[in-house]
Order: C-alpha cells, then structure tokens, then sequence
C-alpha cells in the first residue's frame, strides 16, 4: 500500500462524517439564506481540515468560497460547488447515512463529497509535504453550479489558470468525465390575443395554437448525427377554459457537442415564426456552457493513469456525457480541464443518489496524486 492510500484509507470514517454533516445542511440553490448556512459550514470544514480560512465571495445574495494557497500564481485550481437540486425539508424522507456499502443524501454525490474529498486531499499532500506544496494551489467552491452559474462564471473564468480538477462524481464505473456537451437555454414566448371561446373565438389569436406548430418545428432542430439535442421542456397557455389563449411560452433544453452546432440552433431558434402575421413571438436566453472537447483532457487523463499506476490503482478510463458542469467554462478558455474527479456511484439528481463507500480513498488518492504532480512538475509528463 502506498503512502498516500494508507492515509486515505485512516481518513475514511472522518471523510464520510465530513460529507454526512455536509449534507445535512441542505443548500437548494434558489434559497439564499439556505446556500449562506451551507457556505459556513463549508468554510469551517475548510478551516478545520487544512487551517485555512475561506473567502466568501457573495453575488447576488450567492456565496461562494474561495481558497488559495501559498503566494505564487494559481497553476491549479480545483473546482466544485456546496448547492444541490434538493428542497429544503428533502433530508426528513430521505436521510444522510451510510447503508449497504454506499452514503446516501441528498446531494451526497452531487457534489458534497467531491469537496470534502478535494479537502482531505490538499490535507493529505500538506501532510506528506508541507505546506509550502501546496502553494499555487486555488480552491473554489461555488453556490449556484446547478442553476446555470449566473453569478459564480465570471469569478471561475477569473481564477482559473494553469490545470482545473472538478469534482463533480465520476463515471458509474469511476470514469473521468473527459467530454461535455454544451449547454444552451432558451424560453419562447408568443403573444396573440384574447377572446370568448364560446361567443367569438374567431377574433382571437390562439397563442397555443401558434406554439404548438412551432414546438414541432423546434424539437426538428435536433440533429442527433452530431449528437445536438433540442428539447422542448416546460410549456404553459393560456388562463380559463372558456378564453383564446393570449400568451403561451415554452422553455428549451439545447444540447451540442461543438460550437458550431450551438450557434446553427441558436440561430435557428432566433429565425422562428409564428404562422398568425399578428402573433408575435419573442425569444429570450442563450449559449449557457461552451461544449468541453476531448483535446482539452487528454494530456490530464495521461497524467491522472500514470498517477494510478503510481499508487497501485486502476487507470482511470475516460468518458463523454451530455450533462454539462462547470468545468465547461474553463475547457472553453483553453485551460486544460479534467472532470468527474468526485465521488463514484449514481442517481445523481434522483431519489436514488448513492456514492460507493469502497470508492471513496481511491479517489482521494487520485486526486492527492494529481494535485502533487501538477503542483511539482506540471502538467508536462504526459505530454
């Protein structure tokens, strides 16, 4: 056993009393004074395991945590974030524990371990080596990753630099997430007019009518040869029985692999037309999250294999998904971005969500592994 697993493995019980408590502080990531409590709890975590205090940089009324280490440049930031999909009042049916060989809890996988894995791992290098090897070193734990980063993109575009680790769950299998689709949204609205369905339809204009033959043509947008989905998702219409509609909007889920394709959909969404000439059709929202590309995890992939085969683990395999993370921001700088360096399992957004027990110092050791490298000889061995 090498040095760095056998202190993963005397950590683990703290590592899973550290995400337990976590994810007991639950953060939805539209309750403000939810996120602020879970950032605290964070930031005293952050202090207690490494000595360092947290910066909370709040946007908004959103707070984020900001961590850097030494004076030099940062040449690796690791990147999470403390907010969940889960509302408050989640944890009464569905609570922290550990069960079956795997941690359970809302927002457990997604991502509260990550973090507390990334934390155990700076302790873990700090202990083998000092303080001093951390230098360099920026942790950012962001308060809003899962509503699209509104307020937290520009302050990751401004603090990323040399090599990103994020920390977002793995692979079911414990793969890397080395591909991203891009990520754009979008609400159409369309505006008619008014009228009694019963005594004179035919003086109104049917929004309804007019979204539903252009929901079909923008479900046509997909073009699934090039991996580009376009989802209709959320529609309403409409506001008594017996009215026209006068408004109905639909929200759109938009999925691509390149830019190209992001910029092909968004300009075709921005050319629809309602078939009334008196409808009126509004189209709001944009490119969310640039596509991360395999070139930009290749030469860390490399890195993070040599690193397993360091401390006696598995090479880690890489993969492609469709969701996106924040980690599409950095790649889409062109700084070099490998994902998935959270914890390992699945149901990520279900009621299901688990993370493997057994997984849990492996990844530790991982990421220990990658921060020790990047920090000391680059990201060049792999090249």
């Amino acid at each position: 056993m090498t040095a760095l697993l056998g202190l993963a493995e005397q950590r683990l019980p703290q590592i899973i009393d550290d995400t337990l408590a976590l994810i007991e502080v639950e953060s939805p990531s539209h309750d403000l004074d939810a996120v602020t409590r879970s950032a605290k709890a964070t930031a005293d975590l952050i202090h207690e395991r490494l000595g360092a205090p947290a910066q909370s940089i709040v946007v908004e009324g959103r707070t984020h945590l900001l961590v850097s280490f030494g004076t030099s440049p940062t040449q690796l930031m690791l990147l999470g974030h403390h907010d969940t999909v889960w509302p408050i009042g989640t944890l009464a049916r569905l609570p922290a524990s550990v069960t079956d060989g795997a941690l359970r809890g809302p927002g457990g996988l997604d991502m509260k371990l990550g973090v507390v894995q990334a934390i155990h791992a700076l302790a873990i290098v700090r202990e083998l080596h000092g303080v001093d090897a951390l230098d360099g070193v920026t942790l950012l734990v962001t308060g809003d990753e899962e509503i699209g980063s509104p307020t937290s993109r520009s302050l990751i575009e401004k603090c990323a630099a040399g090599a990103v680790l994020v920390l977002e769950a793995g692979g079911d299998n414990g793969e890397l997430k080395t591909a991203r689709k891009g990520v754009s949204l979008y609400r159409i609205q369309v505006s008619g007019r008014a009228a009694h369905a019963g005594l004179e339809p035919e003086k109104g204009i049917n929004a309804a009518v007019e979204l539903a033959h252009l929901v079909i043509t923008i479900a046509a947008l997909s073009a699934p040869d090039l991996g580009t989905t376009v989802t209709p998702t959320v529609l309403s219409a409409g506001t008594t029985t017996n009215t026209v509609p006068a408004e109905a909007r639909v929200d759109i889920d938009v999925r691509a692999t390149s830019s190209a394709e992001q910029h092909r959909v968004d300009s075709d969404i921005r050319s629809l037309r309602t078939l009334h000439p008196d409808a009126v059709i509004t189209v709001s929202g944009e490119v969310n999250r640039p596509p991360m590309e395999t070139a930009m995890s290749a030469t860390l992939l490399a890195l993070a294999e040599h690193v397993a085969l360091q401390n006696d683990l598995t090479p880690p395999a890489g993969i492609a998904v469709g969701g996106a993370s924040d980690g599409n921001f950095t790649a889409g700088l062109g700084i070099p971005t490998l994902d998935g360096l959270g914890g390992v399992g699945g149901g990520a957004h279900a009621e299901t969500e688990h993370a493997r027990i057994s997984a849990i110092a492996p990844r530790t050791v991982l990421l220990a592994g990658l921060i020790r490298s990047i920090t000391t000889e680059g990201i060049s061995r792999a090249e």
